[in-house]
């Protein structure tokens, strides 16, 4: 791999990480990214990396790296300087701390890398939960969930978090607290969620009651976004108290199985969030098929949904651009419908006018 296309991607991440509120991981990366330059540890570490930096996620690859040995406390000079522990943190003072630790454990930084990363971001949810009111406009019985590329599961528990706006509010007081910036008409938050059943796959799912995994989980989140920090401990704990459970499968096989043996007594709905880019496209296809297969076989009686919170390059091939749709569609009769529009971390939402 060219030096230009893993500093070009690590200037794009920084960008990126500015833009999303994360001042201490776009630094870290600039710092990274002048030391990859510079033929310090870090152009050691990717001296061999032959694959596309930016599919692979190489930057936050490497920031979660140096969280994660932050979380188990590695360090622990590093980690009294990172912003977990001090609010005035500096980078001047992380990273020659960061670099000496990788300079003492290339190995183990080499080893951490190779896994790509996983935030399972809750605060998706809320986009989720805006899909499943207006759903549940129609349909007053139970309802039988399958989600697909769950990750750690945290969002199967969507219906158990805390909600806030500027303009409306749903759900009992819980561990779980998420909030956005909410434009436009809010869902119909008056309307109940009867879930009968939850069942999630992913390829590489995470176990949240293994130590090890948790933390690894933990560490791509960027340490100065107390917030997040947060709601992932509050999600993890009511995960591991309803004991929930993500299926290690590939999506495709795994959805077309579900859907053959679907309930003919309760809605199903199939959702996924920030997930359709990463499969091949035969998969993808697959999906698709599988979905409207059963979307042919919908009654009103046991009727399907289709909730997705994907980028709109994928959802409706508008190449470049930079935004996240909120849509639903619905059997029998294949009914779509756009909610809104968002980012990956869903920090507002730009409802559409009905």
């Amino acid at each position: 791999m060219s030096n230009e296309k893993i500093l070009a991607h690590f200037a794009e991440q920084a960008m990126y990480c500015d833009m999303f509120g994360s001042p201490f991981t776009a630094q870290l990366i600039r710092a990274m990214s002048a030391d990859y330059e510079q033929g310090g540890p870090i152009a050691s570490l990717l001296a061999n990396w032959n694959t596309n930096p930016r599919a692979d996620a190489l930057a936050l690859r490497l920031a979660g790296y140096f969280h994660h040995a932050v979380l188990v406390n590695r360090d622990p000079e590093l980690s009294a300087h990172y912003p977990s522990s001090v609010a005035n943190w500096s980078i001047e003072s992380v990273w020659p701390l960061a670099r000496a630790l990788l300079e003492r454990e290339p190995a183990a930084a080499a080893q951490f890398i190779r896994s790509a990363p996983q935030t399972n971001e809750t605060r998706r949810s809320i986009a989720l939960l805006a899909a499943f009111l207006y759903f549940a406009q129609d349909w007053k019985g139970e309802i039988d969930m399958l989600e697909i590329g769950a990750s750690a599961g945290l969002n199967l528990n969507w219906d158990l978090y805390t909600y806030q706006t500027q303009s409306w509010a749903w759900g009992a007081p819980g561990p779980v607290q998420i909030t956005t910036d909410w434009n436009g008409p809010p869902p119909p938050i008056q309307n109940d969620i009867n879930v009968r059943s939850r069942a999630a796959c992913d390829l590489n799912p995470l176990d949240i009651s293994d130590e090890r995994q948790r933390l690894q989980l933990k560490s791509y989140i960027w340490p100065d976004q107390p917030d997040r920090l947060a709601r992932f401990d509050g999600a993890v704990a009511l995960a591991r108290e309803t004991g929930v459970q993500v299926e290690r499968a590939d999506a495709a096989h795994w959805l077309a199985q579900k859907l053959s043996q679907r309930a003919d007594d309760a809605a199903t709905i199939v959702y996924h969030s920030v997930f359709l880019q990463y499969p091949p496209r035969e998969a993808r296809e697959a999906i698709v098929d599988a979905i409207a297969a059963a979307g042919g076989r919908a009654t009103e009686r046991a009727p399907l949904a289709w909730i997705r919170l994907e980028p709109e390059a994928v959802t409706d091939n508008v190449p470049d651009s930079p935004r996240m749709v909120i849509d639903i569609t619905t059997w029998p009769g294949e009914r779509r419908r756009i909610i809104g529009y968002t980012d990956g971390h869903v920090r507002a939402v730009f409802a559409v006018e009905r």
